[in-house]
């Protein structure tokens, strides 16, 4: 056996590393801003589009709608950033489907049809337009 096939992981642990560390990446940001509230002032830059527009970018009220996940408000985290939570679930289920072909030794493949691609497309680009016209301040975060 030589050394370039020593240092090569096998078996089921191996192929869990990159999912765990991604587990471990996200537990650790929702931690931390569950920890760091976004609704007191100074603690995280503001939207520079908010800032120099007035106008709601489509990833406004994102750290108020995690901070309400991770303190279990999915009312509070819906009011905030509603497309966000849709988000957060997406990828919940992509994790947790990367799990499952990693246990079963399988490539995690994402290959979204074009359908669905500009479907998200034009949905962030409704949902912005809507939450910055005046019937659509039951959008704003």
């Amino acid at each position: 056996m030589n050394a370039v096939s020593r240092s090569v992981p096998r078996g089921t642990a191996a192929r869990l590393v990159l999912p765990a560390g991604a587990l471990a990446a996200a537990a650790g940001a929702f931690a931390y801003v569950g920890a760091v509230d976004p609704n007191e002032p100074g603690h995280y830059p503001a939207c520079p589009l908010l800032r120099l527009t007035g106008l709601y970018c489509p990833g406004c009220g994102g750290l108020r709608s995690a901070h309400a996940v991770a303190h279990g408000d999915l009312l509070a985290a819906l009011q905030a950033n509603a497309p966000a939570v849709l988000g957060y679930a997406a990828l919940a289920v992509l994790w947790t489907v990367w799990v499952v072909r990693a246990v079963r030794g399988k490539p995690l493949r994402v290959d979204p049809p074009p359908v669905l691609l500009w479907s998200l497309g034009a949905f962030v680009l409704v949902f912005t337009v809507v939450r910055n016209l005046p019937f659509g301040g039951w959008l704003h975060p």
